[in-house]
């Protein structure tokens, strides 16, 4: 079986795909823009060849890289970065060489956010309401509809990147300013609440093998838009409201062989609306809290998906598993022996945060697992506690 993982080497906990498809005897082929010796060991051990490419974005060379692959090794099986950045290429690599898996046809229902709401609404899934705009003139009439405040983001976007709460008309003058005259936006309802998610993993014929739901502190964009820590984890309580809408929306997106990540709002009065669904694992750490949390490998367990259509795991959820972020222009009281000193045996990792990812995720993240939420949220307070200014 030959498997070709896009950009194996970003983010790094991802590396992990590629050494448990090659530990289960699976063919792994890497296609990445990072030098061969740049690779760490057990990532080179892992591939059976990496090809080089100087520009991912440069669909000649990366088509070509997969033609070299098909060449040598015969028909490919699998292509898969598991990145939302790449969705689109991956989609077509798949289409011109005929490898199972989302084609370019299928990908607009799970990268437009305008075609994602049609697809919850036609399974009368309650969604925040929204609608595509181009022209400024468009977008105020959207306004008058909607009222303040809104959120404005592209139809097709990763994360909170170029993503804009729009509270006032001047707000949205800025917007008109600053926005990318290439870019088709969306603007949104706003809807306050808390953001939780459904997550996990299909087998070959859609059927949920394994499912877990992350509770943040507060949406990526305010993150952004501030300068602090933040936490989220990975829950023990998933609410039955949230598994009949979560297991709804896999079910209406027809999603096979692949990780979700759904997003909800739910609000004051204890309603869920969808807000959007990626069809990968969710960013950052969040695949290491779910391992953590639940006390398996995901990265294994795909693997085994891939080549038996099994999972040997479950979704028993021992533990909460949280990260919490720290910022290096912070002054804690409190250093990392004396967690270690009051919380070692709760501390299950730390990660150091490339700075593509430190606005959102902190320079430093920690990792722990309490049996308690009680006890969760003594550590974040812990982890969290600033100085005394004088």
């Amino acid at each position: 079986m030959n498997f070709i993982v896009i950009s194996p080497h970003f983010p790094a906990n991802f590396e992990q795909f590629s050494v448990s498809l090659s530990n289960n005897g699976i063919t792994t082929l890497g296609i990445g823009d990072k030098a061969y010796d740049e690779l760490t060991p057990s990532l080179r051990t892992a591939l059976h060849e990496y090809y080089r490419v100087d520009d991912m974005e440069d669909y000649d060379q990366m088509y070509r890289a997969v033609a070299y692959f098909a060449f040598k090794y015969g028909k490919i099986d699998r292509l898969e970065s598991h990145n939302e950045y790449w969705l689109f290429q991956d989609a077509r690599l798949r289409t011109d060489f005929n490898i199972p898996g989302y084609k370019s046809d299928e990908m607009d229902k799970i990268k437009y956010k305008s075609k994602m709401k049609q697809v919850f609404l036609s399974h009368d899934i309650p969604v925040a309401l929204g609608k595509v705009f181009q022209t400024a003139e468009e977008g105020w009439n959207l306004l008058e509809q909607f009222g303040y405040p809104v959120i404005v983001k592209p139809d097709s976007g990763v994360g909170a990147s170029d993503t804009y709460k729009i509270s006032t008309p001047e707000d949205f003058t800025d917007f008109l300013t600053k926005r990318n005259p290439d870019v088709t936006y969306f603007m949104e309802e706003f809807i306050k609440g808390d953001i939780i998610t459904f997550d996990g993993l299909t087998d070959q014929n859609g059927r949920v093998v394994f499912y877990s739901s992350l509770v943040y502190q507060e949406p990526a964009l305010d993150t952004v838009h501030r300068t602090g820590d933040m936490y989220f984890y990975e829950t023990r309580d998933i609410d039955a409201d949230l598994y009949e809408l979560g297991m709804k929306s896999v079910a209406a997106f027809d999603i096979r062989e692949r990780f979700f990540h759904f997003e909800f709002f739910r609000t004051a009065d204890d309603k869920l609306y969808a807000l959007e669904i990626n069809c990968r694992p969710p960013g950052g750490p969040s695949i290491d809290l779910m391992n953590h949390a639940h006390q398996l490998s995901l990265f294994e367990e795909y693997a085994h998906i891939v080549k038996e259509n099994k999972f040997y795991g479950d979704s028993t959820c021992p533990y909460y598993s949280v990260y919490i972020s720290r910022s290096n222009k912070q002054d804690y009281r409190y250093d990392l022996d004396n967690i270690k000193q009051k919380y070692g045996d709760e501390l299950k990792e730390i990660q150091h945060v490339p700075g593509v990812f430190a606005e959102i995720m902190g320079d430093v993240g920690y990792i722990f697992n309490t049996e308690t939420k009680e006890q969760m949220h003594e550590i974040i307070e812990f982890v969290g506690a600033l100085k005394m200014q004088a």
